[in-house]
């Protein structure tokens, strides 16, 4: 959410319509704040960008996995993308279609593929000991897999390396020089549909010409497939990884410029191998990450090696300065309408000196009381936030054209304590 889109009034901060100071009045801080309005034009976009193939947007959960927030996709026509029996339960609950849901992973337990296969959704297999283990499970239950296999496609992206997960040495996927071999065995086997091809290459892209390299390679095992296997698969799937502008001055890509890349290829290829497959794109970030702000209080605010102004919300609540070095803007919402005065380091209250939220920025003079907003943190804020330190984590709301919705209650001490047990012999 770029500063010229958010509101300002009487010199406050104003989300979708809503003043945050009094957001923050009703609510307390810390506080997740998401404009719903946002997340539906970020994904009709994303649709739009696309409605010139067959294609389907599926949303990849783990950006942020609020029920609301899931509904309001799923209102809106998306599937989904899930990695964990727990993201497939939340999924179902959301009432996304069993046929637009992809179970990714490169770790499932017999358990998480036990259920994918009672709930019929479509298994994205990640090696040969999991196509095995699939294969044996859909035979106990006299039921049919769909699959995909997710392939490494050995191509760099120009972004962080923890979040770059289509590169030779990452951990996801099977290698594209390999994984003929993992289709030819599914073919052999009993109670598997071998149904599409996926592939995700990282997170966070801003330069999208790598985009064009994914397709062709994944052109090239589509007809492969066809010509070997005699199998037209039913969907290729490229994942997400469209970058959002976290600076002003970040490039800041569409889903169109993705689609100028992507389709011309997907188009081209298609029409020379006579396959005409569904277009998945796994949007996650792109979705949410500017839809939400972070709302915190000024506890201190203290002169040392910096201008030190730690707030009460930390790494606990916000992980991706810390795991990544990642920016974010950060405004003080009761000051909107003064200049930039000092400089200073934004901290939070966690026992680390790495709770570090913002370094050197010119804001105007901070005191005591003073909330802070930490802009475009809707995708990986929340869903990655912990009860470190014995902090129970922040309420959600969600704004829409001056209405105010709470979508997830602040947690309490006694939440820190849920399902802890203490043996006999301590009490």
């Amino acid at each position: 959410m770029r500063a010229s889109e958010l509101g300002v009034i009487d010199g406050h901060l104003t989300i979708g319509g809503v003043d945050a100071v009094k957001l923050v009045e009703r609510y307390r801080t810390p506080l997740y704040v998401t404009d719903e309005n946002q997340v539906r034009e970020r994904f009709r976009a994303f649709k739009d960008a696309f409605s010139g193939v067959k294609s389907e947007i599926y949303y990849a959960m783990k950006a942020n996995g609020n029920l609301a927030i899931l509904k309001i996709l799923e209102s809106e026509g998306a599937g989904v993308d899930v990695f964990s029996a727990g993201e497939l339960y939340m999924a179902l609950l959301a009432g996304f279609p069993r046929e637009k849901i992809l179970f990714n992973g490169n770790s499932k337990t017999d358990e998480e593929l036990e259920l994918a296969v009672e709930a019929g959704v479509t298994v994205s297999v990640d090696s040969l000991d999991e196509l095995e283990a699939l294969a044996q499970i859909a035979k106990r239950l006299g039921k049919r897999s769909s699959i995909a296999f997710r392939v490494n496609p050995d191509i760099s992206p120009k972004t962080h390396p923890k979040i770059s997960t289509g590169i030779r040495t990452s951990k996801f996927g099977i290698p594209h020089t390999e994984v003929m071999d993992a289709y030819r065995r599914a073919w052999e086997l009993d109670g598997l549909d071998i149904k599409g091809i996926h592939c995700h290459i990282g997170s966070q892209i801003l330069e999208l010409g790598v985009f064009g390299e994914v397709m062709e390679r994944m052109m090239n095992l589509v007809e492969e497939i066809k010509d070997e296997l005699g199998i037209r698969l039913e969907f290729l799937d490229i994942g997400g990884g469209l970058g959002v502008a976290y600076r002003e001055d970040d490039p800041a890509p569409t889903p169109h410029d993705l689609a100028d890349v992507v389709l011309p290829v997907f188009k081209g290829r298609c029409k020379e191998a006579g396959v005409s497959p569904t277009l998945i794109l796994e949007p996650g970030r792109y979705i949410v990450a500017d839809s939400t702000v972070l709302l915190t209080r000024v506890n201190t605010v203290k002169r040392a090696y910096k201008n030190f102004v730690a707030t009460d919300a930390g790494f606990n609540l916000l992980a991706r300065p810390v795991l990544y070095g990642s920016y974010h803007r950060i405004v003080v919402a009761n000051k909107m309408d003064l200049p930039p005065e000092e400089t200073y380091t934004i901290v939070g209250p966690i026992c680390e000196s790495g709770d570090i939220l913002g370094e050197d920025r010119r804001l105007p003079k901070i005191e005591k009381g003073d909330i802070l907003a930490i802009l475009d943190t809707g995708a990986y804020g929340f869903s990655m936030s912990s009860q470190y330190n014995q902090r129970p984590r922040c309420a959600e709301v969600l704004v829409s054209d001056g209405r105010v919705e709470l979508i997830r209650e602040e947690e309490s001490v006694g939440d820190l304590m849920m399902r802890q047990r203490i043996p006999d012999r301590l009490l």
